[in-house]
């Protein structure tokens, strides 16, 4: 059975991977990953539970009274009420943050929030819009999704950059910025989400050790860029805005939906709560402000943009993808198949640096949040009283921070490799060539470079800092 779940595993992850050639969504092909491997899982329990898990399982049984029972029945009990249980509360926690995370962005969206900060760039010059672009996605990216993020970049570089080449090239550093901007930032990537949310690393940590090594990353490949634009752009007439709200109005809608997204990390460092406790609340906030809003307003029906309407933009696919290829790597951990690999890595490599680096450049080519997934399962949580080899798997350990850096600007590599690049792919027309050609080499020397700087500060400055 276990080595029919790997088989599964590696081929549902290629029809994750293959998405484009063979026509079929990642989302359909998760879901049906994750729900197959249960059902082998199921099939069998009687075999693998009792061999992976016998004190758990005879825990259970005592507790359950299920003495008298057969062992298939008590070890399909066993997968019901405990393995079942606990990964979907731990998934669904995610699950939960990306919702409330998602509707407060498509609520600011629709609403021409994000018009406030892009109608104010005006400078014409190539190079001086390419600083002012990078720069806006990575800030915009480690507040937003670097899904979200993309989106809105791309589509104010059509309103500024006409010609189709360079167009191109400030799409490939706008997913350069998208995936370093998310790396640093607790609600930015979806990965480093992961880790927060789980509690693998806090945000202080993030910001302290990651930020650096990200900026790193995006000025290196900036670098290179530079000096393939040249001159000025032509002006462009900016049309007039046809949303019903007012410019004060898009202004504090923004400042609201900003400030509910920064004020998860606060509130999780508070109550020590949840951190999809925290967004549902802010989410709660911004409901009531916009049906008081509504309410007092004196517009058409049609134009009006409540959060039940909002909500219906969200895009499931996406959530039940998630759903899918956690609950298929919630079977790979609840198997032993992940302990197994981990002491397999332990043994053969026995180096953190070496480990994520090569999870990061393997995230270029197949997507981050089932390796992540992975890596939070192989890898237990250790005590603070820890030593030696595993103080890096600590809160806050080397792993997890390097972990939350490599598997997001790692999928930069090439342009299949993040949700950032597949849909800059998508919307501006990016041949897989043309990116491999031009941004692939460079975003490698970036991610590398980010890599040197983090081994550099927890080899010297961790320690003084200790």
């Amino acid at each position: 059975m276990l080595i029919t779940l790997v088989v599964l595993f590696v081929v549902g992850y290629m029809a994750i991977a293959l998405e484009h050639p063979i026509k079929i969504d990642k989302s359909a092909s998760a879901l049906l990953l994750g729900m197959l491997m249960w059902v082998v899982y199921a099939a069998g329990s009687a075999a693998i539970i009792p061999a992976v898990n016998p004190e758990g399982l005879a825990k259970y049984v005592g507790e359950a009274g299920l003495a008298e029972e057969s062992l298939p029945h008590q070890c399909l009990q066993y997968l019901l009420n405990v393995d079942v249980i606990e990964h979907l509360g731990d998934i669904t926690q995610t699950l939960f943050f990306l919702i409330g995370a998602m509707t407060i962005v498509e609520l600011i969206d629709v609403h021409e929030g994000f018009s406030v900060v892009t109608d104010r760039i005006t400078t014409r010059k190539k190079r001086g819009l390419l600083f002012i672009i990078s720069m806006l996605t990575f800030v915009f990216s480690a507040v937003l999704d670097n899904l979200t993020t993309t989106i809105v970049m791309l589509m104010l570089l059509r309103k500024l950059v006409e010609d189709k080449t360079d167009r191109w090239l400030f799409a490939g550093m706008i997913i350069i910025a998208a995936n370093t901007g998310g790396a640093w930032s607790p609600i930015g990537d979806v990965t480093t989400i992961m880790l927060w949310v789980k509690g693998n690393v806090t945000t202080q940590a993030l910001i302290s050790f990651v930020l650096l090594p990200s900026l790193v990353a995006l000025f290196v490949p900036m670098a290179f860029v530079m000096p393939m634009l040249k001159g000025d752009f032509p002006p462009v007439a900016h049309k007039a805005s046809e949303a019903s709200t007012s410019l004060g109005e898009r202004k504090l809608i923004l400042f609201l939906g900003v400030a509910g997204l920064l004020f998860v990390p606060v509130f999780k460092s508070i109550t020590h709560l949840p951190p999809f406790v925290g967004i549902l609340l802010s989410l709660g906030v911004l409901w009531v402000f916009l049906e008081i809003f509504y309410n007092r307003k004196n517009v058409e029906k049609s134009k009006e943009h409540r959060l039940t309407k909002i909500i219906h933009r969200i895009d499931m696919s996406t959530i039940l993808f998630f759903f899918g290829i956690l609950m298929a790597v919630a079977v790979l951990q609840s198997t032993g198949l992940l302990a197994n690999a981990a002491n397999w890595l332990d043994e053969k490599v026995h180096n953190v640096y070496a480990i994520n680096t090569i999870l990061g450049i393997m995230s270029s080519i197949v997507d981050n949040v089932p390796l992540v997934a992975a890596a939070m399962g192989m890898y237990p949580i250790e005590p603070a009283t820890a030593t030696g080899y595993a103080m890096n798997f600590m809160v806050d350990g080397t792993f997890w921070e390097f972990l939350a850096y490599c598997a997001g600007v790692g999928g930069s590599i090439l342009i299949i490799g993040s949700a950032a690049g597949v849909i800059a792919m998508g919307i501006e027309k990016i041949p897989f060539g043309w990116y491999l050609k031009k941004f692939s080499l460079i975003a490698l020397l970036g991610y590398l470079a980010g890599c040197a700087v983090y081994i550099v500060e927890c080899e010297f400055l961790k320690p003084m800092l200790e």
